[in-house]
């Protein structure tokens, strides 16, 4: 017999009116119920103190709420008092993403999260934007954070809450028949557009315009199914707009292939990634007497500035608690290997990245850093972390983990591999065999095959009419060095330095040049005369042997990716500078493989 599907109603802000919410839910569950939750989006709580009384029979337990009610508009008037002591209460210790239980049947979504209800994947962003960090009634950069690292959690999410509209959701919809509030972007959050583009869920709700609008469904970018946005109408208001909906959803965890795949005739394109093209296309910036315009369309600058301040101080979860992120240089917060090890170690995130943990005794990790009071030496730890690196590094050939139908050719210290997600056809990778964070640690009798093989593909490049550009990000506990080699037509060459040179004016920092008398067999002894294992740095070989090099300051907020940044923008390619964009199937990795080999054989010093 199959299951019953769940049946969920949902509605707009409340503000306060509780009587006449749960009297109209009462009506429902009489003539189309019963429903098994109800879900509110929007302000909760009330605008002025006139409400505050009705609120408090609810909370205080002097009148019940009929159905099990989630919500998320944690601001308002009494909102900050009823939910501080709610927060206080036993029952709401610990660490609990399905809602702290403020009065029977009544549940506040907190931050941001992820539950089951009734086995639909809901998801939830609590809350206005907050400039405070752990400012009430709104969410944080951390919530944020935690709902991009549940996002590249495998599963379909069901139902996804905001407050406020993603913005420019109307985008590529039919809005002849809308009301004005639809299109103005009061009330719309880009952040919430961000996270609806990552998460794609299967419905999103939100609250904060004060309108109705049932948008047509629209298709997700690297994902099958649709997504359906509803904005709903505040409580019982004037305009008679709707502001209570139901749904009774199949949870995509028992749907058919077939189910999740079907998609209606009214499908459209994804509004955000029509909103990307209309607002983060740069024009490229003009020089006169340059032969092509569109040479650095990346604009850095204000990537540092997005990552400053207090966003950029802030921990990324994902980075800290699976060692990886995904957004690379594109993530707003802080990837910290001695964070990472300390939250092996069972030290609380919480702790680590505000220095306090509001969890109480509940709270299942070390509220210290593990570092004395370890059951092993600085020795002995520095020996299994390595171990451990070896064993999930995908860079290692010993760990299980390594895509070795990549490898190209190897030798005893070095192996040259194709490049996930390529810039270019034959982008490749000098990888050192030891596990090892940059090739400036490795010893410098290895540095000859590392030259053999930059040698051999300078020749073997130049047999296309191409030159070669190689560079290398160090820095401090990265986890396993490679150096990037990549080709580019000859046209191309004379502009390397001055792009780079341009990017860094960018940036605020001038290279250095290591070896102006182009001296390329004392390159690598110069590069670890500047070395620092404390901090970080960036160079990059040009075409003739120069290196420029930027020993990165502590408190410079320099992008990971800014290598590959600059030449997509020097090669014309801006939807290429993010790897992702550039992934292909296994099989055709593979034929490029072995098309690589074919032409490389000659030249191979493995050979």
């Amino acid at each position: 017999m199959a299951t019953p599907r769940p049946r969920i109603l949902l509605c707009g802000d409340v503000l306060g009116r509780l009587n006449y919410l749960f009297k109209r839910v009462q009506s429902l569950n009489k003539s189309t119920g019963p429903f098994d939750a109800l879900l509110c989006v929007g302000q909760f709580f009330p605008d002025s103190a006139d409400g505050i009384d009705e609120v408090a029979d609810y909370f205080d337990g002097r009148s019940a709420v009929p159905i099990p009610t989630y919500f998320t508009g944690d601001y308002g008037v009494g909102a900050a008092r009823f939910l501080s002591a709610a927060s206080k209460l036993p029952s709401n210790r610990g660490f609990k993403t399905d809602g702290l239980e403020v009065c029977p049947n009544l549940f506040w979504l907190k931050g941001s999260g992820k539950f089951s209800l009734h086995g639909l994947s809901v998801a939830y962003l609590s809350g206005r934007r907050s400039t405070e960090a752990d400012g009430s009634g709104g969410y944080n950069e951390d919530d944020v954070g935690a709902l991009r690292a549940l996002a590249e959690e495998p599963g379909i999410v069901d139902l996804f809450l905001t407050n406020e509209w993603p913005y420019g959701v109307f985008h590529g919809a039919d809005t002849s028949n809308t009301t004005p509030e639809v299109v103005d972007p009061s009330g719309s959050d880009p952040v919430v557009s961000e996270l609806a583009k990552e998460i794609k869920p299967r419905y999103h709700f939100a609250g904060t315009k004060g309108v109705f609008y049932e948008r047509e469904p629209y298709s997700n970018d690297d994902s099958v199914h649709v997504t359906r946005f509803l904005g709903l109408a505040v409580v019982g208001n004037k305009n008679k707009q709707k502001f209570i909906h139901g749904i009774a959803p199949t949870p995509a965890s028992a749907m058919s292939t077939t189910e999740i795949c079907a998609r209606p005739q009214n499908t459209t394109l994804s509004p955000y990634m029509l909103t990307e093209k209309a607002s983060h296309v740069r024009e490229p910036m003009k020089r006169p007497g340059d032969p092509d315009t569109q040479y650095w369309r990346y604009d850095t600058s204000q990537k540092r500035q997005r990552q400053g301040g207090n966003e950029g101080q802030r921990l990324c979860f994902k980075f800290t608690s699976t060692g990886s992120c995904s957004r690379d240089g594109k993530c707003n917060f802080r990837h910290d290997e001695e964070a990472r090890e300390q939250y092996t170690r069972n030290v609380c995130f919480d702790f680590l990245n505000k220095g306090k943990c509001e969890r109480g005794p509940d709270c299942k990790f070390g509220h210290s850093l593990a570092e004395e009071g370890s059951s092993f030496s600085q020795n002995e730890r520095s020996h299994s972390g390595q171990g451990r690196k070896e064993k999930t590094c995908w860079f290692c050939l010993s760990s299980p983990n390594v895509e070795s139908h990549l490898v190209l050719s190897a030798r005893e210290s070095y192996y040259c591999a194709l490049a996930k997600g390529p810039l270019v056809p034959n982008h490749v990778l000098l990888v050192p065999i030891e596990h090892c964070p940059n090739t400036l640690l490795m010893l410098p009798d290895t540095d000859a095959e590392l030259e053999m093989y930059k040698s051999a593909l300078s020749i073997y490049f130049k047999k296309q009419a191409k030159e070669v550009v190689f560079f290398e990000w160090i820095f401090p506990q990265s986890p396993h060095a490679n150096l990037q080699v990549v080709p580019i037509p000859l046209s191309k060459a004379s502009n390397v330095k001055r792009i780079f040179n341009l990017a860094a004016e960018k940036l605020g920092f001038k290279f250095k040049v290591v070896n102006p008398e182009n001296e390329t067999g004392h390159g690598r002894e110069l590069l670890r005369s500047q070395y620092n294992s404390n901090s970080s740095m960036f160079y990059v070989e040009l075409p003739g042997g120069t290196t420029l090099l930027h020993v990165v300051d502590d408190k410079e907020k320099f992008p990971v990716q800014f290598g590959r940044e600059v030449m997509a923008g020097l090669l014309n390619m801006p939807d290429r500078a993010d790897w992702r964009n550039c992934k292909v199937s296994k099989e055709d990795e593979l034929q490029m493989v072995e098309e690589f080999k074919k032409g490389f054989g000659e030249f191979d010093p493995a050979e």
